[in-house]
């Protein structure tokens, strides 16, 4: 399982953004939220909710959604994110609030460090399994750098194309910007979208390793 936490960073300059942030990734992921009226999305075991101060905190089973969830975190700024990979308390109560374990510990323990100052991506993973934690801490922390180094013409290709579907081609993505192929495809290019796509999916495998 994976503990998910993530804390507000400059709180006391920019006020309360947890519900902004909570109503944020309900509409993302429908139902990813604790009091949501929809279904929680597959791979989401407890949905996010506030914990303590201006900290939100889910439990997921699902590595890949973790990091999807993460980067756009990450990609939003804003927010310490922690994730701590390893065993729940069973049986699991309703809510994340309520939980203990592991995981939790861990999670708490990477929340903390992703605080430091000294990072360039404020994300930190502790693992059951150590140095796999590290190794997807090490990946991820690559693939917010690298997003947090596109511009916004790669942003808007990249949304597009995501937006539109597995099977989109970029001739119609290209189409509805008003854009050329060409075009599109050199963003991407530049955005280094299939390097990060490939790295997302190394992390998630790390992340499974961590669990122990």
């Amino acid at each position: 399982m994976f503990a998910v936490t993530i804390d507000q960073r400059g709180s006391r300059r920019d006020g309360d953004r947890v519900p902004d942030l909570l109503r944020a990734l309900e509409e993302r992921w429908p139902g990813i939220v604790a009091d949501s009226t929809v279904a929680r999305p597959s791979g989401c075991v407890r949905g996010f909710e506030r914990t303590v101060g201006d900290e939100v905190q889910a439990v997921l089973e699902d590595a890949g959604l973790v990091v999807e969830i993460v980067s756009w975190v990450l990609r939003h700024g804003g927010w310490s994110v922690g994730i701590g990979a390893g065993r729940v308390d069973e049986p699991l109560p309703p809510n994340a609030r309520a939980a203990s374990g592991p995981a939790f510990v861990l999670a708490r323990e990477a929340v903390e460090a992703a605080k430091s100052r000294q990072r360039v991506v404020p994300l930190a993973v502790r693992g059951a399994h150590h140095q796999a934690g590290l190794d997807a801490e090490s990946v991820l922390t690559l693939v917010a750098a690298t997003a947090a180094r596109r511009s916004a013409a790669g942003w808007e290709a990249i949304d597009a194309l995501e937006a539109a579907g597995p099977d989109v081609r970029q001739e119609d993505v290209a189409a509805a910007m008003g854009v050329s192929q060409q075009a599109v495809s050199q963003r991407l290019r530049t955005a280094l979208y299939d390097e990060s796509r490939t790295a997302a999916r190394a992390a998630a495998h790390l992340l499974v390793s961590a669990q122990g």
